[in-house]
């Protein structure tokens, strides 16, 4: 498999920000934008900053070998602090289509997520090589919640048939760390806006 292009990772949301003219629905994209690539790099501090994410956000997975209920920053926390000490941390996603609304962010795709070999032998998969890296690749559809002030409640992430998930072992060149990824993701992760700047014509208008 040839080494993926993570920098391509967010295209269905640039496409989507080129139609889209209400300022709230800009700014939630941006911030979809913004969380997915610290993610990825690694960064993921950074994804709990206060104008990003509520005080008590709430994960649901049922997807990419996970199913779990995840309450509470420090929850979720560690669970980010852990993909990227492994390299899980590093996703891509291809076919995808993203919509949103005043407090929602729906995505439609085909998600690629590194696995160590010995994280999916831990989950009951069958691998040749522990030691390898693998890409864990599925069809998943994930709805992310928002709040008035457009700061993340939470994921809510669906794998649509884990039956036909494929597992495939990656030629060490072709592995992507974190720090490769954060190198390559840095000059992608803007700031945000300011809220209140960013969505003042909404508020114009409503008036």
């Amino acid at each position: 498999m040839a080494k993926l292009d993570i920098t391509k990772t967010n295209r269905a949301i640039d496409r989507l920000l080129e139609v889209t003219e209400n300022p709230r629905h800009r700014f939630m994209l941006q911030a979809y934008y913004r969380h997915r690539y610290l993610e990825i790099a690694g960064r993921y501090e950074e994804i709990f900053a206060p104008e990003m994410m509520v005080e008590n956000p709430v994960y649901h997975f049922h997807a990419l070998g996970i199913s779990a209920r995840l309450e509470g920053q420090d929850a979720i926390k560690n669970l980010y602090r852990t993909w990227s000490e492994t390299g899980e941390c590093v996703m891509y996603t291809d076919d995808e289509e993203v919509a949103v609304s005043d407090h929602m962010i729906a995505s439609k795709m085909t998600g690629y997520q590194f696995k160590p070999g010995k994280v999916l032998a831990s989950a009951g998969f069958e691998v040749d090589d522990q030691d390898a890296m693998y890409i864990y690749k599925a069809s998943e559809e994930m709805v992310w919640p928002y709040d008035d002030r457009c700061r993340l409640i939470g994921e809510d992430v669906w794998e649509v048939d884990p039956d036909k998930a494929e597992i495939i072992e990656l030629d060490s060149a072709d592995v992507i760390t974190t720090e490769e990824a954060n190198r390559v993701l840095e000059p992608l992760i803007k700031p945000l806006p300011s809220y209140d700047e960013a969505t003042m014509r909404t508020r114009a208008a409503g008036d």
